[in-house]
Protein backbone atom coordinates (compact mmCIF):
# COMPACT_ATOMS: atom_id res chain seq x y z
CA UNK A 1 0.00 0.00 0.00
CA UNK A 2 2.65 2.23 0.90
CA UNK A 3 4.59 1.82 -2.97
CA UNK A 4 0.86 2.40 -4.44
CA UNK A 5 0.66 5.43 -2.00
CA UNK A 6 4.40 7.00 -3.09
CA UNK A 7 3.72 6.34 -6.61
CA UNK A 8 0.45 8.03 -6.39
CA UNK A 9 2.11 10.76 -4.49
CA UNK A 10 4.90 11.62 -7.40
CA UNK A 11 2.25 11.15 -10.12
CA UNK A 12 0.45 14.25 -8.53
CA UNK A 13 3.54 16.46 -8.28
CA UNK A 14 4.33 15.34 -12.34
CA UNK A 15 0.73 16.28 -13.11
CA UNK A 16 0.99 19.85 -11.71
CA UNK A 17 3.99 20.68 -12.62
CA UNK A 18 3.64 19.27 -16.69
CA UNK A 19 0.64 21.72 -16.19
CA UNK A 20 2.61 24.42 -14.89
CA UNK A 21 5.45 23.91 -17.49
CA UNK A 22 2.51 24.97 -20.19
CA UNK A 23 1.29 27.90 -18.40
CA UNK A 24 4.64 29.84 -18.00
CA UNK A 25 6.94 27.62 -20.72
CA UNK A 26 9.09 26.23 -18.72
CA UNK A 27 11.40 23.87 -20.34
CA UNK A 28 13.24 22.42 -17.06
CA UNK A 29 9.64 21.99 -15.02
CA UNK A 30 8.45 19.58 -18.40
CA UNK A 31 11.56 17.85 -18.15
CA UNK A 32 11.32 17.15 -14.64
CA UNK A 33 7.40 16.49 -14.81
CA UNK A 34 8.38 13.46 -16.91
CA UNK A 35 11.41 11.76 -14.95
CA UNK A 36 10.08 11.92 -11.34
CA UNK A 37 7.33 9.22 -11.62
CA UNK A 38 10.16 6.80 -13.38
CA UNK A 39 12.82 8.17 -10.54
CA UNK A 40 10.56 6.85 -7.82
CA UNK A 41 9.75 3.76 -9.35
CA UNK A 42 13.51 3.00 -9.26
CA UNK A 43 13.72 4.15 -5.60
CA UNK A 44 11.03 1.78 -4.95
CA UNK A 45 12.51 -1.26 -6.54
CA UNK A 46 15.54 -0.02 -4.21
CA UNK A 47 12.76 -0.80 -1.34
CA UNK A 48 11.87 -3.81 -1.82
CA UNK A 49 15.21 -5.42 -2.57
CA UNK A 50 16.36 -4.14 1.07
CA UNK A 51 13.40 -5.39 2.42
CA UNK A 52 13.44 -8.91 1.23
CA UNK A 53 17.05 -9.17 1.50
CA UNK A 54 17.32 -7.40 4.31
CA UNK A 55 20.33 -5.39 3.07
CA UNK A 56 20.17 -2.04 3.70
CA UNK A 57 22.10 -0.65 0.46
CA UNK A 58 19.06 -0.66 -1.41
CA UNK A 59 17.31 2.02 1.51
CA UNK A 60 20.56 4.23 0.21
CA UNK A 61 20.23 4.15 -2.99
CA UNK A 62 16.03 4.22 -2.12
CA UNK A 63 16.54 7.57 0.36
CA UNK A 64 19.31 9.04 -2.78
CA UNK A 65 17.00 8.61 -5.10
CA UNK A 66 14.24 10.35 -2.81
CA UNK A 67 16.41 13.26 -2.68
CA UNK A 68 17.47 14.01 -5.79
CA UNK A 69 13.87 13.97 -7.27
CA UNK A 70 12.74 16.34 -4.33
CA UNK A 71 15.97 18.33 -6.17
CA UNK A 72 14.53 18.31 -9.12
CA UNK A 73 11.36 19.70 -7.59
CA UNK A 74 12.72 22.19 -6.16
CA UNK A 75 15.33 23.85 -8.57
CA UNK A 76 11.62 23.68 -11.32
CA UNK A 77 9.78 25.30 -9.06
CA UNK A 78 12.54 27.93 -8.04
CA UNK A 79 13.33 28.66 -12.61
CA UNK A 80 9.45 29.13 -12.75
CA UNK A 81 9.15 31.97 -9.62
CA UNK A 82 10.07 34.62 -11.70
CA UNK A 83 7.35 33.90 -14.28
CA UNK A 84 4.57 34.00 -11.56
CA UNK A 85 2.04 36.51 -10.68
CA UNK A 86 3.17 38.27 -7.49
CA UNK A 87 0.65 36.75 -5.39
CA UNK A 88 1.86 32.88 -5.96
CA UNK A 89 5.57 33.97 -5.44
CA UNK A 90 5.04 33.35 -1.80
CA UNK A 91 3.33 30.31 -1.92
CA UNK A 92 6.37 28.69 -4.44
CA UNK A 93 8.85 30.29 -2.01
CA UNK A 94 7.16 28.55 0.29
CA UNK A 95 7.26 25.08 -1.28
CA UNK A 96 10.71 25.51 -2.11
CA UNK A 97 11.99 25.95 1.59
CA UNK A 98 10.47 23.08 2.66
CA UNK A 99 12.16 21.12 -0.25
CA UNK A 100 15.03 22.28 0.76
CA UNK A 101 14.37 21.24 4.28
CA UNK A 102 13.77 17.87 3.30
CA UNK A 103 16.98 17.67 0.97
CA UNK A 104 18.94 18.25 3.81
CA UNK A 105 16.88 15.53 6.38
CA UNK A 106 17.40 13.29 3.52
CA UNK A 107 21.17 13.90 2.50
CA UNK A 108 22.55 14.79 6.14
CA UNK A 109 20.27 11.92 8.50
CA UNK A 110 18.46 9.82 6.29
CA UNK A 111 20.69 8.67 4.03
CA UNK A 112 23.95 8.53 6.59
CA UNK A 113 21.95 6.65 8.90
CA UNK A 114 21.09 3.45 6.57
CA UNK A 115 24.90 3.53 5.36
CA UNK A 116 25.84 3.00 8.97
CA UNK A 117 23.77 0.25 9.02
CA UNK A 118 24.81 -1.38 5.84
CA UNK A 119 28.62 -0.32 7.04
CA UNK A 120 27.97 -2.75 10.36
CA UNK A 121 26.34 -5.73 9.17
CA UNK A 122 29.18 -5.63 6.76
CA UNK A 123 31.67 -5.69 9.38
CA UNK A 124 29.92 -7.86 11.42
CA UNK A 125 29.68 -10.48 8.12
CA UNK A 126 25.64 -10.54 8.06
CA UNK A 127 24.17 -12.79 5.98
CA UNK A 128 21.49 -11.64 3.70
CA UNK A 129 18.57 -13.41 2.13
CA UNK A 130 18.05 -13.90 -1.25
CA UNK A 131 14.93 -12.65 -2.92
CA UNK A 132 13.32 -16.01 -3.08
CA UNK A 133 14.24 -16.23 0.26
CA UNK A 134 12.66 -13.00 1.62
CA UNK A 135 9.09 -13.46 0.11
CA UNK A 136 9.05 -16.20 2.17
CA UNK A 137 10.37 -14.66 5.34
CA UNK A 138 7.90 -11.63 4.81
CA UNK A 139 4.88 -14.23 5.14
CA UNK A 140 5.98 -15.20 8.54
CA UNK A 141 4.14 -14.04 11.39
CA UNK A 142 6.00 -10.87 13.22
CA UNK A 143 5.44 -9.90 17.14
CA UNK A 144 4.65 -6.47 17.17
CA UNK A 145 6.78 -4.00 19.33
CA UNK A 146 5.72 -1.33 21.39
CA UNK A 147 9.09 -0.55 22.91
CA UNK A 148 10.41 3.06 22.48
CA UNK A 149 14.16 1.21 21.85
CA UNK A 150 12.95 -0.28 18.24
CA UNK A 151 11.07 2.91 17.05
CA UNK A 152 13.02 6.04 18.17
CA UNK A 153 15.14 5.77 15.01
CA UNK A 154 12.42 5.85 12.82
CA UNK A 155 9.95 8.36 14.90
CA UNK A 156 10.95 10.88 13.21
CA UNK A 157 10.84 10.08 9.47
CA UNK A 158 7.20 7.95 10.20
CA UNK A 159 5.83 11.31 11.37
CA UNK A 160 6.33 13.12 9.04
CA UNK A 161 5.40 10.08 6.60
CA UNK A 162 2.21 9.86 7.92
CA UNK A 163 1.36 13.75 8.64
CA UNK A 164 3.04 16.14 6.68
CA UNK A 165 3.00 14.12 3.62
CA UNK A 166 -0.56 13.43 3.83
CA UNK A 167 -1.30 17.01 4.00
CA UNK A 168 0.86 18.01 1.00
CA UNK A 169 -1.16 15.43 -0.94
CA UNK A 170 -4.48 16.90 -0.13
CA UNK A 171 -3.53 20.44 -0.95
CA UNK A 172 -2.30 19.42 -3.98
CA UNK A 173 -5.90 18.24 -4.76
CA UNK A 174 -7.18 21.75 -3.77
CA UNK A 175 -4.25 23.76 -5.99
CA UNK A 176 -5.53 21.60 -9.44
CA UNK A 177 -9.25 21.84 -8.33
CA UNK A 178 -8.45 25.59 -8.32
CA UNK A 179 -6.72 25.97 -11.24
CA UNK A 180 -9.07 24.15 -13.21
CA UNK A 181 -12.13 26.16 -11.76
CA UNK A 182 -10.78 29.63 -12.48
CA UNK A 183 -11.40 31.02 -15.98
CA UNK A 184 -8.41 31.64 -18.05
CA UNK A 185 -7.90 35.67 -19.24
CA UNK A 186 -9.49 34.85 -22.81
CA UNK A 187 -12.82 33.14 -20.92
CA UNK A 188 -13.28 36.01 -18.71
CA UNK A 189 -12.91 38.62 -21.49
CA UNK A 190 -15.23 36.38 -23.33
CA UNK A 191 -17.98 36.02 -20.49
CA UNK A 192 -17.78 39.70 -19.64
CA UNK A 193 -18.39 40.73 -23.27
CA UNK A 194 -21.21 38.59 -23.86
CA UNK A 195 -24.51 39.93 -22.02
CA UNK A 196 -26.72 37.32 -19.31
CA UNK A 197 -29.38 35.45 -21.16
CA UNK A 198 -32.28 37.75 -19.49
CA UNK A 199 -30.58 41.03 -21.01
CA UNK A 200 -30.62 39.20 -24.64
CA UNK A 201 -33.31 40.56 -26.90
CA UNK A 202 -34.72 37.95 -28.83
CA UNK A 203 -35.08 38.05 -32.92
CA UNK A 204 -37.90 38.78 -34.16
CA UNK A 205 -39.89 36.08 -35.88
Amino acid sequence: MATIAELCFVTQWALMLRTTARARGSRLTGAVSLCVVPLIAVAELCSWYSVLTTSNLGHVLEESIWGLSAALLVASLASIVPRCPPERRVALVGWCLGGLAYIAYMFLVDVPRYWSRWIVDETTGRQYLSIGQGVLDVLKHRVVSYRWVDWKGEVVWMSLYFSVAVWISLSLVRAAHRAHARPTTGQRASSASTPPPAARIPAPN
